[in-house]
């Protein structure tokens, strides 16, 4: 028993002494991105021009953070290449990024989950704002996704989607608008948040309903849902 508790206290120490140099270079790369790091460990950079404003915000202690700020730089680099084309603008372009921080089970054995919302306004008709989701497995030390949440061949989605179709229909007081064939297709299930009651899905705007009804979010307990491949 003194082995085995031995042999769990040295692996956690390991997991915890990976995560605190994760968390280093995390607000390290904030910095060079111009930001600071503000409470609960999120990274806030803001930079304004001329034909811009922007406002973006991650954490800097998610377990596999280069994920996350790769995102980050690739979306922030497009936006500000739009923005600074020769064009007619009755405002400045505006891009937004918001955070949330998720996790199930155990520091060093279960899951984190980092829901990024970013609204981008570049002269179109309208906004758009959009949803992108990062899952880690923290004892098995790899990213976790639609098709790894549950075990093999299991059509979770069967079971997902009369819960989110109840669920967001009473959001929105919208009936009948979701297909059949979007509420079963799992490329609408990509972005979600594991918690230890329930998994949290995230749809962007206009993915399952109509554009003017937003960004949306739906929560299906985890009794409601087969087993988890995931603490």
């Amino acid at each position: 028993m003194r082995i085995l508790t031995l042999t769990a206290l040295l692996a956690a120490g390991v997991l915890l002494g990976e995560h605190n140099i994760a968390v280093a270079g995390a607000q390290t790369d904030c910095a060079t991105l111009g930001g600071a790091v503000e409470a609960d460990n999120v990274c806030h950079v803001r930079s304004a021009g001329d034909s811009y404003t922007m406002d973006l915000r991650f954490p800097t202690n998610y377990a596999d953070e280069q994920a996350v700020i790769d995102y980050v730089v690739q979306n922030r680099d497009g936006f500000t290449n739009v923005a600074q084309m020769p064009a007619v603008r009755s405002m400045p372009y505006e891009m937004e990024v918001t955070t949330q921080s998720f996790a199930s089970g155990p520091p060093t054995g279960g899951t984190q989950s980092v829901v990024l919302k970013l609204f981008q306004d570049v002269g179109g008709a309208h906004p758009t704002t959009w949803y992108k989701s990062f899952n880690y497995d923290v004892a098995q030390r790899k990213p976790v996704t639609f098709d790894t949440l549950f075990a093999p061949d299991v059509k979770a989605v069967n079971a997902i989607f009369p819960i989110v179709q109840r669920d967001l229909e009473r959001q929105t007081g919208l009936t009948g608008v979701i297909a059949t064939s979007d509420g079963l297709d799992p490329s609408h299930y990509q972005n979600f948040a594991v918690t230890d009651d329930a998994v949290i899905f995230f749809f962007s705007q206009g993915e399952l309903l109509p554009s003017d009804a937003g960004a949306t979010s739906s929560s299906v307990p985890r009794s409601a849902l087969p087993p988890l491949a995931v603490i």
